[in-house]
């Protein structure tokens, strides 16, 4: 194939993870290994929730995929790329949004939101323009010059969304954004993800600890399970709806009870074997101990 060739197939993978392996170093001198041998393809504009127990290395996975981590073993591939790795122009920004909104508290909603921008060059009118605007579809028009501790919970999410959204990700990583906030906020959030994932073609991928979310949102959802973690099911979710699919309409599908039994018991049978420890001279393995993962 020509170098500058790409498939149909190859362009619709948005993430492509082969044979991924990783472990760190724990206090001890012992490499503690996390993930093993994990194989996941994503097709351009899914969006898929990953489920597991804690300790499945579920946040290790997102780390490695947004590069802030290398992994010990495999490779992750983000984008349509010609032969010989090279990225095509454009395809493989990763945005990643955590639990907690990390505002700064110095800093106006409207300088927040455009913190993501100002980090990678210089902040135009155009920039201005569109954070203003998303902004304003989120209810916080009004609220641009306020700091965030005048804001709600579910406001400063919004804030901490389109800071995430404003760098225009192909890839979008969520991991538990909205665990602490009320349900109704909640499910506004998942509401927001979903739309503006319709609209603009995003991928998203979404570890969660509810079922119910994974359902909801996905497309997908991939169980991990184990120590290491590795893919113990992975469920194609398809929910009949009336009208456009949101996480509410979604929960009452007539499906959506069968899918969550058969999560559960995809979780329940995750029980953790005994895990595996080697020494540094025999595995190849981060140097970093991380403790949460």
């Amino acid at each position: 194939m020509d170098a500058l060739t790409i498939s149909a197939a190859e362009a619709s993978v948005a993430l492509s993870i082969r044979n991924l392996s990783h472990g760190f170093i724990a206090p001890d001198g012992r490499i503690r290994p996390v993930l093993d041998g994990l194989t996941l393809e994503i097709a351009a504009g899914e969006m898929v929730s990953i489920v597991g127990r804690s300790g499945a290395g579920k946040t290790t996975l997102f780390n490695l995929i947004s590069g802030l981590i290398s992994p010990a073993d495999g490779r992750i591939e983000i984008g349509a790329q010609r032969e010989g790795g090279e990225r095509e122009d454009g395809a493989g920004f990763v945005a990643y949004m955590l639990q907690k909104d990390l505002l700064l508290p110095w800093r106006t909603v409207l300088q927040n939101a455009l913190l993501g921008i100002e980090l990678r060059g210089a902040v135009t009118a155009r920039h201005r323009a569109n954070a203003t605007a998303m902004l304003e579809r989120y209810g916080l028009g009004a609220h641009l010059d306020a700091y965030p501790a005048a804001l709600s919970g579910g406001q400063r999410q919004r804030v901490a969304l389109t800071r995430t959204l404003l760098i225009e990700p192909s890839i979008l990583l969520l991991d538990e954004p909205f665990s602490a906030l009320d349900y109704e906020t909640r499910l506004m959030l998942e509401d927001d993800v979903m739309a503006l994932r319709s609209d603009r073609g995003i991928n998203v991928i979404l570890v969660t600890h509810d079922i119910e979310e994974a359902i909801a949102m996905g497309d997908r959802v991939v169980v991990l399970g184990g120590r290491p973690g590795r893919i113990v099911e992975d469920i194609p979710i398809r929910l009949t709806t009336h009208g456009r699919r949101d996480p509410a309409n979604a929960r009452e599908a007539p499906e959506f009870r069968a899918y969550h039994r058969r999560l559960w018991a995809a979780l329940k049978g995750t029980a953790e074997a005994p895990e595996t420890t080697k020494t540094p001279e025999t595995a190849k393995m981060s140097e970093t101990t991380v403790p949460e993962i």
